[in-house]
């Protein structure tokens, strides 16, 4: 008999999708028999739902991030002494669920053996459903940062998937029983497992093997002030290979192609790509905010970010992760950006650290544990079932 998996997600940023496609990937590759069904839930919401919920979040991110940071902490905070859920979290509940009926309709008429959810928002409806006991499919949660956050917690979860021992830790503040949370790391695509050769990738693009790579990135969509921080990227002194990648934002590598480049250093913009892994193998120095899939895959390939522009709530605390560890820099205005990369680079021994601690925090087969877990579930409840 197929058993069938649903990966859930929302397309909120590009991370938890991300999220979603790695675990999907994950399952295949350990076995191509199971039917797996990946869905954007926000695909069966309503548009004006869609819109509120997937684009405003990017608006606040370029325009008022300070706000989508205010919500974040606001939100993390106990809804009342002893309680981990209030009125405010059943209405957001009802408006959720009102503006996703052709989803919950999915949910009870579906058949799968198991649901992962990469986003809070499924889980919680998923979880609310079981409560009511409208449907009995197991789900697990898999959480995309450093750190977790309250409306990760929605019981009942058969499994938790948590980045660090510290998002385990706070899970269980929040009621969530130990036994039930597993510490994998972020789902990452697994092709991050894979070593690669630095050199070879180099010269493979014709670019130089003898100078430091520093690459910035953008985001899937391609988001933040990204001219300034090339800019400040030109302005280093020591030699250096300079690869932007611009996401899917069209206007900003045209706009950067445009850029007159100093002599001393190599220079390549690119738009989306599906070789990030490639790109970040021969990088010595990523420039980038903090998003926990981003982060992940930095850190999968040992090197060293360069926070800047953090997201208030979810990617300061994984800015916090990162030099709490020793495998990055913060730089706080991109002013001071050139300074500090050039400080680093001119101190060989320090950078090889900072690398090394990069490497030691990398989990590069996170998606691998993950789908592990999952597919033992599913077989283990076919035979409990068969009995």
């Amino acid at each position: 008999m197929s058993r069938v998996i649903w990966v859930l997600s929302a397309s909120v940023g590009a991370g938890h999708l991300r999220a979603a496609e790695a675990v999907t990937l994950a399952l295949h590759q350990l076995d191509p028999s199971v039917e797996v069904a990946n869905h954007d839930v926000l695909q069966w919401a309503s548009a004006a739902f869609r819109r509120v919920y997937g684009q405003a979040y990017l608006d606040l991110v370029n325009k008022a991030p300070h706000v989508l940071g205010y919500f974040y902490d606001r939100l993390d905070r106990p809804p009342g002494k002893g309680k981990h859920r209030g009125k405010m979290d059943d209405l957001r509940l009802i408006l959720q669920k009102m503006s996703l009926r052709p989803f919950l309709r999915a949910l009870k008429q579906n058949a799968a053996d198991l649901i992962i959810n990469t986003h809070f928002l499924s889980a919680e409806i998923v979880a609310s459903l079981r409560r009511k006991g409208q449907i009995t499919t197991p789900h697990f949660t898999v959480t995309t940062d450093f750190e977790t956050h309250r409306l990760w917690v929605n019981q009942p979860c058969d499994r938790y998937f948590t980045a660090t021992p510290e998002g385990a830790a706070y899970l269980c503040y929040w009621g969530v029983p130990g036994k039930d949370i597993a510490v994998t790391g972020i789902p990452i695509d697994p092709i991050f497992v894979q070593p690669k050769d630095r050199v070879a990738l180099l010269q493979s693009r014709q670019l130089p093997h003898d100078r430091p790579v520093l690459l910035q990135l953008a985001g899937g969509f391609g988001v933040g002030p990204i001219a300034q921080i090339f800019h400040g990227l030109l302005e280093i002194e020591v030699p250096s290979t300079i690869i932007v990648v611009t996401g899917k934002n069209v206007k900003a590598k045209e706009q950067l192609e445009r850029q007159p480049t100093p002599d001393r250093h190599r220079v390549q913009i690119i738009g989306y790509t599906r070789e990030m892994d490639e790109w970040l193998a021969m990088a010595d120095v990523v420039v980038s905010k903090p998003g926990g899939l981003t982060t992940s895959e930095t850190l999968a390939r040992g090197a060293v970010m360069v926070v800047i522009n953090p997201i208030p709530g979810q990617e300061s605390r994984n800015s916090d992760y990162l030099l709490e560890n020793g495998a990055a820099l913060k730089v706080n205005h991109v002013a001071t950006l050139a300074m500090k990369i050039n400080g680093l680079l001119q101190d060989q021994q320090r950078l090889r650290e900072m690398k090394r601690r990069a490497s030691a925090l990398g989990t590069p087969d996170a998606a691998l544990s993950i789908a592990r877990q999952a597919l033992a579930w599913v077989q283990n409840r076919s035979r409990t079932q068969s009995r």
